[in-house]
């Protein structure tokens, strides 16, 4: 099914017959302690921004990202603080030597005994009703609290005396368990005997004290002092111990402070909030980490300035948007404004909103736009991150290198959307909200009184998506025009003039309309490349669908892992403007 001219673009993508060869058919992929008080200058700096900018990927937003999880997302080297390694290993060495002290002093037999002829008695003195006799023994034998609980339940209307002693006999049993994990878990060794009062105060030390090494081993790995609970390590502790490690924590926060700000992060009322900086810095190590393993003569990058070609001021212009290059802007425009707004109050401070930027025209060398599926399966496994973070890496690359070109993004779900590249990181799969195994429905959206506010979001309108790819593409100055489709399998909905179907399973009518869209890319030189994603629901069906639509619109199918998508649209893109230059 592979062809081999297919293979060879693949197997040497530099190679000078690339360009004349046919583009059709599908490409298959493969898958100590320093005397400091702060880091050195030459310590490597600590990356910030991006688990920040993982967690948007993920999430879609920093509402729940808080300073405190983006320090435990990090690592630093504990020996870089001056005193913070000695300080841990001496708490360390305190709280092993009183778990050793209680392990040698007691015995677990007797309170076992204990515990056991309490429940057995409560469970004597509990008296069932006939009607729940056989099931409460069984319950007491088996020694199951849930059963007890439900027989509680049952008893509650008809027998409150009898399930006030269910009550008391739970927690008899309750206790028991707890006895009995305490022996499990730990080895005593010594003769004390303990009650069973004793005993669970005893697990409850032990736990925390557990809890508490854990804590200050990770500690010693990471400096991250935030996950010490300090209110059970004061029990353990003394106060000058506890003041030292509040100290350090100070330390170290001022220390990430000082980071975040340097990477265009900033803490407002406790969520992370992400500047343009911050933008450009994740985006430049995206394209540092694909490029990594690619040798600089293949890749075709070039770190320069770009001379020749690119944007044309024009005299319109409008209000400054997220994205925008500050090169553009007007400045008398901008000044006045200001002005208008600040009136006699000086000095004259810009605002985001004062600032106006001159409309412009491309006369780019290649023009591209890119269809993200974020329908309702790109849920699963993640795939939805894989795409983001492609369009982000795609993004940087493109406004840094190749800043004459021209490139959309196009959200597909039920509809295709527009999304500016400072919406990326927001975008999040379309949520179900029909669970019928066949769907067939269809609506005018001619109507006034439907809207898409009325319409099941989660479906996959991959011919709407390569319309509005093609209502921008046509009008762009260059021959090099391409669709980048990323998706995980066939369309489910699609138009037919206002009337939009929605036919799930895929139904062939929305693949002959998705086609059809297609070959009016072809018509108007526009190449359709297309990323399929692996999914768990993906058919032999999937995988022909985009084999038919690339073989008939002279496109190209990459089958690829998901956790790939970013290297392989990078260098794919790379490669084909290399070509052009050539």
């Amino acid at each position: 099914m592979t062809s081999p001219a297919s293979h060879d673009q693949s197997s040497d993508p530099s190679s000078p017959e690339t360009s004349q060869q046919h583009r059709g058919g599908v490409i298959h992929t493969y898958q100590q302690y320093d005397p400091k008080s702060f880091p050195s200058p030459s310590s490597p700096t600590p990356d910030l921004v991006s688990p920040a900018f993982e967690h948007m990927l993920t999430y879609g937003s920093t509402r729940e990202f808080t300073e405190e999880e983006l320090a435990k997302a990090i690592r630093l080297d504990p020996g870089q603080f001056a005193g913070l390694g000695p300080s841990l290993d001496a708490l360390l060495k305190m709280l092993q030597e009183r778990k050793e002290k209680i392990l040698s002093k007691y015995e677990t037999d007797t309170v076992q005994k204990k515990a056991l002829r309490q429940f057995t008695n409560d469970a004597k003195q509990a008296q069932p009703p006939a009607k729940f006799s056989k099931s409460f023994w069984q319950s007491v034998k088996e020694e199951q609290i849930y059963a007890l609980e439900n027989l509680w339940y049952r008893a509650e209307r008809t027998d409150p005396d009898f399930a006030g002693r269910l009550v008391s006999l739970m927690e008899t049993l309750g206790e028991k368990y707890q006895v009995d994990h305490l022996a499990a878990k730990y080895d005593f060794t010594g003769r004390d005997a303990m009650s069973v009062p004793e005993a669970i105060e005893i697990l409850d030390e032990l736990r925390k004290i557990d809890e508490l090494l854990k804590q200050l081993e990770d500690a010693k790995q990471n400096a991250q002092l935030a996950i010490i609970d300090l209110e059970d390590l004061s029990e353990f502790a003394d106060p000058e111990a506890i003041a030292n490690l509040n100290k350090f924590q100070e330390q170290i926060q001022q220390y990430l402070k000082d980071i975040m700000e340097g990477q265009g992060l900033a803490n407002q009322q406790g969520k992370i909030q992400l500047s343009p900086k911050a933008y450009k810095l994740f985006q430049g190590r995206l394209l540092q980490t694909i490029f990594s393993n690619l040798q600089a003569s293949r890749s075709g990058r070039h770190q320069g300035p770009i001379d020749g070609e690119g944007v044309v001021e024009m005299q319109r212009t409008k209000p400054y948007e997220f994205g925008d290059s500050v090169s553009q802007m007007d400045i008398p425009s901008t000044l006045i404004n200001a002005m208008l707004r600040q009136g006699d109050t000086r000095p004259l401070r810009l605002q985001q909103r004062d600032i106006e930027i001159h409309r412009s025209r491309n006369n780019p060398k290649c023009a591209t736009v890119v269809l993200m599926d974020m329908s309702g399966s790109m849920r699963y496994d993640g795939q939805y991150i894989n795409v983001k973070r492609m369009a982000l890496a795609l993004n940087g690359l493109i406004t840094s290198e190749y800043p004459g070109d021209f490139l959309r993004f196009v959200e597909l779900h039920t509809f295709a959307k527009v999304v500016p590249a400072g919406d990326l990181i927001t975008l999040m799969p379309k949520i179900p909200t029909i669970t019928n195994p066949v769907v067939r429905l269809r609506a005018d959206m001619s109507r006034e009184d439907v809207s898409e506010m009325h319409i099941p979001p989660h479906f996959t309108n991959i011919q709407h998506g390569l319309q509005l790819a093609r209502q921008f593409l046509s009008v762009q100055d260059t021959p090099n025009r391409q669709v980048i489709l990323i998706t995980d399998g066939l369309p489910t909905a699609h138009f037919e003039a206002s009337m939009l179907y929605l036919l799930y399973p895929p139904d062939p009518q929305t693949e002959e309309a998705t086609k059809r869209e297609g070959m009016l890319c072809k018509r108007d030189g526009i190449t359709i490349n297309i990323f399929l994603l692996p999914s768990w629901s993906q058919t032999h069906e999937d995988v022909q669908f985009a084999h038919r639509l690339a073989e008939n619109t002279g496109g190209r199918v990459f089958f690829t892992a998901g956790k790939d998508l970013d290297r392989y649209v990078v260098w794919d893109y790379v490669n084909h403007r290399r070509e052009i230059i050539g």
